[in-house]
């Protein structure tokens, strides 16, 4: 399927010129240019209702509510560091697996918990692996920094975040000793008012600010990540910059269930993925806007990763529809003309911050490799 793109923008400015340095009020750097960081290329929910497929599926939810322990904190099955072997049986209890709790489902402890181990991340050293990263999560925001030409506009797309996620968890349940199961966010919950979702509160995220009257994005100084100086980014560049936002309600009003609706009745794979990239999860990261809103470096907002488990949770409830979508794959694997195909055997690599895999291990959530399940 072919999209006529409403943006055409997939990588954020290279350069940095004077006029995007932070400009300050008082004591401190509270307003930036958006201009640097660019946007996230996009469909039109109309675009996607009028290619919807028909479909006596609607589902938008993964199984029978949970309602089982809300305090499991099993790790990753793959994620003790060493690479897996490939004659090492990876195993998952289908019926006990680990289970991501929805923000509103999680308690007050986890949420603390939660983003305190990512706060961890941030406080350790880089391993001195990763380019322009100063500490073990920009590790991981470089990666994703160097590897965006390769794992966006094209089929690896949904997998290699799926598995990006994956690493992100084991690392935080490794280095910083997380132990609680994991949350998602919701985000068709707060259509159009993402701003007053208690994740952008002090006593988490810290705020999700507007846009001022002259179009200035603003960095947040508050709240668990608050002052915090990005080191990767904007675009390819490493220049020091603040951890901004700027939400567009308007935009967040598009993530909506009846856009994933539109985007999951595809049948195959790439058209599903094609929609869900550029519906869903475009207006997500513009919606909130400033750093989200830079491709390459987006992470470097720790809300992406929140935004990334509610993309993963719509690509596990289509997956849900049919078996067979959890053992077949179509699509390319690069933007080459012409491209390579993708398939079971396709890499998934993170420049070595964690073990690679293959598209067929992370398939399927509850295959061994991984093993979760979403709450509802």
């Amino acid at each position: 399927m072919r999209f006529a793109l409403v943006s055409q923008t997939l990588v954020g400015a290279v350069a940095v010129s004077a006029l995007t340095v932070p400009r300050s009020i008082g004591k401190r750097v509270t307003h930036i240019d958006l201009a640097q960081f660019g946007s996230f290329p996009t469909i039109t929910p109309e675009q996607a209702h009028a290619e919807a497929e028909s479909t006596s599926n609607s589902n938008l939810t993964d199984g029978p509510e949970f309602t089982g322990d809300k305090t499991n904190s099993k790790t990753p099955v793959a994620g003790a560091g060493d690479a897996v072997a490939d004659d090492v049986a990876l195993t998952c209890d289908r019926n006990n697996p680990n289970v991501r709790f929805e923000w509103r489902n999680y308690s007050t402890d986890d949420r603390k918990a939660f983003v305190n181990a990512i706060k961890c991340l941030m406080d350790k050293p880089s391993s001195g692996s990763f380019q322009g990263a100063q500490s073990r999560y920009e590790d991981l925001v470089s990666v994703h920094q160097q590897l965006t030409p390769s794992i966006h506009q094209s089929a690896i797309f949904l997998v290699w975040h799926r598995y990006y996620v994956w690493v992100f968890e084991s690392l935080m349940r490794e280095e910083c000793g997380f132990d609680r199961a994991f949350p998602w966010w919701d985000e068709t919950l707060d259509s159009g008012k993402f701003a007053q979702s208690d994740l952008f509160t002090d006593a988490y995220f810290g705020p999700l600010p507007g846009k001022t009257s002259d179009g200035q994005g603003t960095c947040i100084e508050s709240g668990t990540f608050g002052g915090l100086t990005l080191h990767i980014g904007p675009g390819s560049g490493f220049t020091d910059h603040c951890l901004a936002r700027a939400v567009d309600e308007s935009l967040t009003n598009t993530v909506s269930s009846s856009f994933v609706s539109d985007c999951n009745s595809r049948t195959t794979y790439d058209d599903m993925r094609g929609c869900q990239e550029l519906g869903p999860h475009a207006y997500g990261h513009n919606g909130v806007g400033a750093v989200m809103a830079e491709v390459q470096a987006s992470p470097g907002d720790p809300i992406f990763f929140m935004h990334h488990l509610f993309v993963d949770h719509s690509f596990r409830i289509w997956q849900n529809a049919d078996a067979s979508r959890t053992t077949t794959i179509n699509g390319c694997a690069d933007t080459n003309n012409p491209c390579a195909a993708i398939s079971m055997d396709t890499v998934l690599h993170s420049n070595g911050l964690k073990p690679d895999t293959t598209v067929g291990q992370v398939m399927d959530t509850l295959g061994g490799f991984l093993c979760y399940r979403y709450d509802y």
